[in-house]
């Protein structure tokens, strides 16, 4: 089952590096999904990658007890995501979700696609398919704002897209 680990927004790879050399198990992962995105830097676009959801640290584990106890070695994590006393596990829904936009990897791919009239339509990428959940395009900053059910609420998730025409 997959868990959120709330951290110091800034200090996700760190933890995930402390996390993987002292704590985990061999049948346990812990990541954070990052994402490419396009930054026009000193004039030149450049793809960048960065964090999907800062201040988030991602665990697969079977024994959320075992961990939880683990984790209190670890002084910068803040807390596991909860409902009042219980560790709340991403629903299938979710992991489906993360998994789908982020691959084996952990990495969302920027994705590419025309408007055809007032319609979006994406051509390739991880976003192929999801087009009804894009809330906002911005061409300059070449990305698209995704609003969908994390964590128990609505989140809006920017990931990298391309418009490469219109019709």
């Amino acid at each position: 089952m997959w868990y959120v680990i709330q951290v110091k927004t800034g200090d996700e790879n760190k933890i995930i590096t402390l996390c993987k050399r002292s704590l985990m198990k061999e049948s346990e992962e812990v990541f954070t999904p990052t994402r490419v995105i396009t930054k026009r830097i000193k004039g030149i676009d450049m793809s960048v990658e960065t964090l999907l959801f800062p201040g988030y640290c991602f665990f697969i584990t079977e024994d959320i007890e075992d961990l939880f106890f683990r984790l209190k070695a670890v002084k910068e994590l803040t807390k596991i995501l909860r409902m009042g006393d219980d560790f709340v596990p991403l629903t299938s829904k979710e992991e489906t979700f993360i998994s789908r936009l982020s691959g084996r990897n952990h990495r969302v791919e920027a994705s590419t696609g025309y408007i055809e009239g007032d319609r979006v339509i994406i051509t390739n990428g991880p976003i192929k398919g999801l087009e009804g959940l894009i809330t906002k395009i911005n061409r300059h900053k070449k990305c698209a704002v995704l609003k969908t059910e994390l964590f128990g609420r609505s989140s809006e998730i920017t990931v990298g897209l391309e418009i490469v025409g219109k019709r």
